[in-house]
């Protein structure tokens, strides 16, 4: 009787301490800012040599036009899955601009992923933050996110994948990204 007594003793202990450990989404949820998205905290994982790659997708710019993967194959691609109303998406914009712009003479495309507008309030943002890259609209199908689900999820808005030419992801970062690194991952890319 002693040993279950103990037992549960331990249990209990175990299931107090769990619960002050520091749980990212939890905090978020407790600290009721109701702000609709889960952000990341910029963390960065590679996956060089592991050969992931997602799922083929299809899906429609805002302006009409239809983009898939097979016809982003033999070139870097950066996705970067965002929406208006998330504000660290609304900060990383001129970032994504300038390395669009910077790196469209080596081959890479950067293509906007948005997760939840549509294509009007989509079309304005570009207008409105002369986005020199195209999006596709996500939130009607969901394909593009589904093709990345299970493989390297992009679980927080923003996110942003890197994929070298073979359709392989080699990076990714969850929240906002820091500009300097951002290049660093797509000069690996390059690289491989």
């Amino acid at each position: 009787m002693k040993r279950v007594i103990a037992s549960l003793i331990a249990v209990g202990a175990l299931f107090s301490l769990s619960a002050c450990a520091s749980d990212p989404l939890a905090d978020q949820f407790r600290s009721g800012s109701n702000k609709n998205y889960i952000s990341g905290d910029g963390s960065v994982t590679e996956f060089n040599g592991t050969k992931t790659s997602g799922a083929n997708w299809s899906s429609t710019t805002f302006d009409g036009q239809t983009l898939d993967s097979r016809s982003l194959l033999g070139h870097v691609t950066v996705l970067n899955f965002w929406y208006a109303g998330c504000a660290p998406c609304r900060a990383e914009t001129p970032d994504l601009a300038k390395i669009s712009t910077q790196y469209s003479t080596k081959g890479v495309y950067v293509v906007g992923v948005n997760v939840r507008d549509t294509a009007a309030t989509a079309s304005a943002f570009a207008r409105t933050h002369k986005l020199t890259y195209p999006s596709v609209i996500d939130i009607d199908s969901g394909s593009v996110v589904q093709a990345y689900t299970g493989v390297v999820s992009p679980s927080a808005v923003p996110t942003t994948l890197v994929i070298n030419a073979k359709g392989e992801i080699t990076s990714r970062v969850l929240g906002r990204f820091e500009p300097g690194t951002l290049r660093s991952l797509i000069d690996t890319a390059l690289k491989g």
